[in-house]
């Protein structure tokens, strides 16, 4: 029975909150007594009930919370018939209650996004051979895992067979997907974009990078305020103190009333009330402003700032790569980039896409004879024309010429964080193009007006290369740009700093 009054506390408040209007409305404007406290009445007897079994269950652990003094309070302004008294008492207090969880709500909807993200199954191999569906929590280390495209990889593991591009922007922000051959390490939560592997499991479970992020945001949700802290403080001695003055000023002056007086004063409405309106102004403010506040703790420790750690992709930069820089080495560019074109809407390479995007519309022509260069990039006749299309690597396999100007910009592009295609017709290098990801517009204009609001320090972490980072952080004058880190790092250096 108690549990399912606690359990519709939200209901009782707002039905008490219904209630004292109604009175309000019979006292003004019916001029009614009868509806006056009629309504106030059942107002602080449906209020007080869920508070006074949590005053029950506090004695029951031998502590005298502030829910022993409203219910005391509540009695004692019934005793004197000061029944608005007892109903706004109440009331404010489950409306605090509500407030308070509602603050909690919103600060674990990020646990909630993260665990959406996790794996619940994989594909793992038994002993004759054959891959079977199994939960994630089943999976143990040494385990080999088939992931195919478009699933989750399951755990921290090693690629044993097959290569593809994964996505693992979940964990170290990266826009462009990451090609992963037999060897290298792969991480929970991230997406195989394409290709086919078998891996085998390192770390499962919590142990996985993946599981240690959501250790750090459940970490952080736990953290309370200063003000939070204090009022959990001041708690454990205000109640005691009231109940002493209010016996006091009984015995000294043997006037009930006057005792049941200062109980009633001395409900903290506005002290149980003040905390969580406040948390969830700012948390709301915050949120339509785009600003996520991970509990009520970050917005006290604001006007403190003076230092700021941002991450890169997606938050300086807008998270998808484009053509950033391109150069032309033919006078028949317009039919080359059709080439090119054809050839790259048949890859399943990240980098083609911002490729195809920056061409647009443009004549396709049938691709033959591919062959797709390992870590190189791709080789097809063209209307009868041999097309190379990758890196420099290919171009030199391809035994393309380079003249002084096609290395000058190849050095340029590079020293500017870009991603190199190069694209060559018959054995001449007809079209350079460099993509990276892009300034976010406006942020350079924020980081100064932030600098002017007295933040000393900008700082960027970055899962990205170092050299990209560092552009990034020239461009936006940031004091700070650390590359190659992941989540652990990250926090790890947030605790250094603190």
């Amino acid at each position: 029975m108690q549990r399912e009054i606690l359990a519709r506390k939200n209901q009782i408040t707002l039905v008490s909150g219904i209630l004292i209007l109604i009175g309000l409305f019979g006292h003004f404007v019916l001029h009614s007594t009868v509806v006056f406290n009629t309504a106030f009445i059942i107002a602080s007897i449906l209020g007080a009930t869920p508070i006074a079994i949590q005053a029950y269950q506090s004695l029951k652990v031998k502590v005298i919370s502030i829910d022993v003094l409203v219910t005391i309070a509540v009695i004692g302004a019934f005793a004197i018939q000061n029944y608005e008294e007892s109903a706004i008492v109440t009331f404010l207090f489950l409306f605090g209650s509500y407030l308070e969880q509602r603050t909690l709500n919103k600060t674990r909807s990020a646990i909630r996004s993260l665990t959406e993200m996790a794996p619940e199954s994989a594909l793992l191999q038994t002993e004759d051979g054959e891959f079977v569906e199994v939960d994630v929590d089943d999976v143990d280390e040494g385990a080999i895992l088939l992931v195919k495209t478009g699933a989750r990889v399951p755990v921290d593991g090693t690629v044993l067979i097959g290569e593809g591009h994964i996505n693992e922007a979940s964990i170290t922000g990266e826009s462009v997907p990451v090609t992963k051959i037999e060897g290298s390490g792969v991480f929970a939560g991230t997406i195989l974009e394409n290709g086919t592997i078998q891996i085998r499991a390192d770390k499962v479970g919590e142990d996985t990078t993946f599981g240690k992020i959501i250790e750090l945001v459940e970490e952080a949700q736990d953290s309370k305020s200063e003000a939070e802290r204090f009022i959990d403080r001041f708690s454990k001695y205000y109640t005691p103190a009231v109940l002493v003055i209010a016996f006091v000023a009984w015995l000294f002056t043997r006037d009930v009333e006057l005792g049941i007086t200062i109980l009633v004063l001395g409900c903290p409405g506005a002290l149980v009330i003040g905390v969580p309106v406040s948390n969830v102004a700012g948390i709301g403010n915050g949120a339509r402003h785009g600003v996520l506040l991970k509990g009520s703790e970050v917005i006290g420790d604001f006007s403190r700032v003076d230092t700021i750690v941002f991450d890169k992709t997606g938050t300086l930069t807008v998270g998808n790569p484009e053509v950033a820089e391109k150069a032309y080495y033919n006078e028949d560019t317009e039919i080359i980039l059709g080439y090119l074109a054809s050839i790259e809407r048949e890859s399943d390479h990240p980098l083609a896409k911002a490729v195809l995007k920056e061409i647009g519309e443009t004549t396709f022509s049938s691709v033959e004879n591919t062959e797709v260069v390992k870590g190189g990039g791709i080789i097809a006749t063209v209307e009868g024309k041999r097309v190379a299309v990758g890196n420099v690597a290919l171009m030199e396999r391809e035994k393309v010429g380079l003249n002084e100007q096609a290395r000058q910009d190849i050095a340029r592009f590079e020293k500017n964080g870009n991603s190199l295609v190069l694209t060559a017709v018959d054995g001449e290098l007809a079209v350079l193009m460099g993509i990276r990801d892009q300034i976010r517009p406006g942020v350079k204009e924020d980081l100064q007006a932030l600098k002017r609001l007295g933040v000393i320090d900008l700082i960027v972490l970055s899962g990205d290369n170092q050299g990209t980072v560092d552009l990034v952080a020239a461009e936006l004058g940031l004091t700070e740009a650390h590359g190659h880190m992941l989540p652990e790092d990250k926090s790890a250096y947030i605790g250094k700093l603190q």
